[in-house]
């Protein structure tokens, strides 16, 4: 069976087996397996089991200096899920050995055999020329499309210009749907029924539900199908039907995304009346809350983003598919202003650091919050992260602690824990305690000794009683 996918990838775009074959000064010869692979980086190993060193898509080197097992041996490579193999002939062995010919063969291992005239460097450098040369193709290639796509919105019919040239680009075909699923405009060629029913289902998962998805991919009639929601998820749907997914194909539907966005947003001239409203009453000294209430109601979600594609459309892309049109792209930083009902989410290329909800005189604040979230969202790696409360309950993700919370006091019957909150709230007192809760002063010494027992845990410490009320307080 052929090698898996890797599970995560490099941000340099494959490169296809039959490229690097195609280098002739290499000498490189297939003696098993399919040459239609992508490799994503190059490893060389004389490891007896290479398997802990792989991350997946290499195309693994070796001379076969501890190779003593070669069915074990491709099993273990294949596990690790490298896309394909090369073996040296010279120093250790003349020729490369017919049971790995065979296993290779058996696995669906695609076993290069590199001659002595070749050292291992010389094809990892070809490797990184050729990924140099289908990125720069790539980048050539977006531009281009970025170009034909504005021409064509430009044009006296920019819709189904638009659908044309995004068609064309991707060599498919380009469908909008309305808000109800029906077909409204379509450019490029035609594709099978089977397949312009999987599109259309694809499409309606990104229709208008709230909180659903902007993007989805999947393949029907043999074709790959892409669907994207235009105005964030309340407009029209674009749906794509290509034969194959191309370096920079996102990049270029994302284009389309923005411009058809804009083209078919039924409100946009609104939009455009509210935002000059409220800029015309902050300029005439209104406060921030009275021109808010031009773009709408409260609470608002400030979101600060970097990263993107690199492209003039990216801001707007990025705000497209978060919902909004309030979207300052600034030249490092991304801002935006949310509803706060609006799910944000991860997206694909960007860092994002999100507020809390604030009203208009607060957002000043949740600006600051969400610039702070960015910082922490870089500094961890992570897509996204979200302003905590401040104080030492903000520093435990709340999802966390209420599980952490319902595993510790899943012991207890409701009573009992509402008499653990009100004896623990009453720093331990008896007779107060009692009062509260309306029970004799005997009874709370029962069932806090009953909770002692089945908690396992001494409340007489103060680090437990500390756990405790802050269990309570999330579960």
């Amino acid at each position: 069976m052929p090698a898996p996918e890797p599970a995560s990838t490099p941000p340099a775009p494959p490169v296809p087996l039959a490229a690097l074959l195609a280098r002739t000064e290499l000498g490189l010869r297939l003696l098993a397996g399919p040459p239609d692979v992508s490799l994503h980086w190059v490893h060389t190993s004389e490891m007896a089991d290479p398997y802990p060193y792989l991350l997946g898509g290499e195309l693994l080197m070796t001379a076969g200096v501890q190779l003593t097992d070669p069915a074990r041996y491709v099993a273990r490579v294949v596990a690790a899920g490298a896309a394909a193999l090369g073996f040296g002939v010279t120093p250790v062995y003349d020729t490369v050995p017919a049971a790995l010919v065979e296993a290779c063969e058996r696995h669906g291992l695609p076993l290069l055999e590199v001659p002595p005239a070749t050292p291992f460097t010389a094809v990892a450098r070809a490797v990184w020329r050729l990924m140099a040369e289908v990125r720069t193709n790539e980048l050539r290639r977006v531009s281009e499309a970025q170009q034909s796509l504005a021409a064509a919105a430009a044009r006296p019919a920019p819709v189904p210009a638009v659908l044309g040239a995004l068609a064309a680009r991707l060599g498919g075909r380009a469908v909008l749907y309305a808000p109800d699923g029906t077909e409204s405009a379509a450019a490029g060629r035609a594709v099978p029924a089977e397949a312009g029913r999987a599109l259309a289902e694809l499409a309606g998962v990104v229709g208008p539900r709230p909180g659903g998805p902007a993007t989805a991919s999947g393949d029907g009639g043999g074709l790959r199908l892409a669907a994207y929601a235009l105005g964030g998820g309340d407009g029209p749907t674009l749906g794509v039907a290509t034969e194959a997914r191309e370096p920079g194909d996102h990049t270029i539907a994302g284009v389309a995304v923005v411009l058809l966005s804009l083209l078919t947003a039924p409100h946009r001239a609104a939009d455009v009346t509210a935002r000059d409203t409220a800029l015309v009453r902050l300029l005439l000294g209104a406060t921030p809350a009275e021109a808010a209430g031009a773009l709408g109601p409260g609470p608002w979600t400030v979101v600060h983003a970097r990263g993107g594609d690199g492209t003039p459309f990216a801001a707007a892309s990025l705000a497209a598919e978060l919902g909004t049109a309030l979207v300052d792209p600034g030249a490092d930083t991304v801002r935006l202003l949310l509803p706060a009902s609006a799910a944000v989410t991860a997206r694909p290329g960007w860092t994002l650091g999100v507020g809390a909800p604030a009203e208009a005189p607060a957002l000043a604040a949740a600006d600051a919050q969400a610039a702070r979230a960015l910082r922490r969202a870089e500094a961890t790696r992570t897509p996204l992260v979200r302003h905590r409360a401040s104080g030492l309950a903000g520093l435990v993700d709340p999802d966390e602690a209420a599980a952490y919370a319902r595993e510790l006091l899943a012991p207890l019957t409701p009573p009992l824990t509402e008499t653990l909150r009100t004896w623990l709230s009453l720093h331990g007192s008896w007779d107060r305690t009692a009062a509260a809760t309306e029970i004799h002063r005997n009874t709370v010494r029962q069932r806090i000794a009953r909770c002692a027992g089945l908690l396992g845990k001494d409340l007489d410490d103060p680090d437990v009683r500390m756990e405790l009320w802050f269990a309570l307080h999330s579960g």
